[in-house]
């Protein structure tokens, strides 16, 4: 067993993560990309050389490629995730990626729009153009129920629920639908997109709701690159992308609730930990609030 090659467990490895492991797209090719970087000139490499020493050569030549912090502990995630299966496997007697330590990462605060920025992004008038309709539907979609990027690209016809107020979130991450609520401006805006987009079907397009002028459901980097248009034309002085309309979504929301679980509800996070990273975004306005009102906090 020793003797056998480690690339020869990859597409056994990638299969694992899409069928059992029910992965998304976008996770799956984030792990074939870091293994590819790591064995793509390896390929002779046995399964006795996956070893301890091995693990550090990979991370020595990552920080001799300049990458950051978070890249490479993305590289070692991947690595000890394609080790642990080897053990499940019964390739592999103990993970060598466990005992490693990965870089310290920078605590770094996800950046969001105020609520003036989103106002004035979301109550544009252009909207008499169908592109523009439908990317201002998308983006307060994304605003009113805190989507993710793929989450918005795979909602269908039938996810939402008009007389409930919801939108029902049948990909997320990990497999797991959620119920979420939409608000009244946003189903407003989608009736009317949905009048819009009758002229663009054809016999290509299936029930997604945002579609091309060619009928077919958006990809990531079309979504991407028209919600950056839409931020430079709005004049924000911010760079806009999908993930920034899902920080504004959760950090509002918590601001205003202070239900730290119904946003993470909301948010379809598994751990509360992941949501808790909003936790310091809000203390930072509260320490500003605290720094300008309370008396001796004024004192020169």
């Amino acid at each position: 067993m020793s003797h056998s090659l480690v690339v020869d467990y990859l597409d056994a490895f990638y299969d694992y993560l899409q069928g059992e492991k029910r992965l998304s797209e976008n996770t799956l090719t984030t792990y074939q990309r870091q293994l590819t970087a790591i064995f793509e000139k390896r390929s002779n490499l046995s399964l006795a050389e996956l070893d301890v020493q091995f693990v550090r050569l990979v991370l020595t030549q990552a920080k001799a490629a300049k990458l950051s912090a978070s890249s490479i502990n993305l590289r070692l995630s991947s690595l000890r995730a394609f080790c642990q299966f080897l053990i499940k496997k019964k390739a592999l007697a103990f993970n060598p990626a466990q005992a490693i330590n990965a870089p310290k990462l920078d605590k770094r605060l996800p950046k969001n729009l105020d609520v003036d920025q989103i106002n004035q992004l979301l109550d544009q008038s252009n909207n008499q153009v169908d592109l523009n309709l439908r990317d201002n539907t998308m983006l307060e979609l994304m605003y009113s129920s805190g989507l993710r990027l793929a989450e918005v690209i795979a909602i269908d016809l039938e996810d939402i629920q008009w007389n409930e107020k919801t939108v029902t979130v049948q990909k997320g991450k990990g497999g797991k639908p959620r119920i979420i609520p939409v608000t009244q401006t946003a189903l407003d805006k989608l009736t009317t997109w949905l009048q819009t987009r009758l002229k663009y079907c054809n016999t290509k397009t299936d029930d997604a709701i945002f579609i091309s002028t060619r009928g077919t459901r958006l990809t990531p980097r079309y979504i991407r690159e028209r919600i950056k248009q839409a931020g430079i034309k709005t004049g924000l002085d911010v760079h806009l992308n999908p993930h920034k309309m899902r920080h504004s979504f959760a950090t509002h929301m918590l601001e205003g609730s202070q239900d730290l679980r119904a946003v993470q509800e909301m948010l379809g996070h598994q751990n509360l930990s992941t949501t808790q990273i909003y936790t310091h975004l809000d203390f930072e306005h509260l320490a500003k609030i605290y720094d300008q009102t309370h008396p001796r906090a004024k004192r020169k």
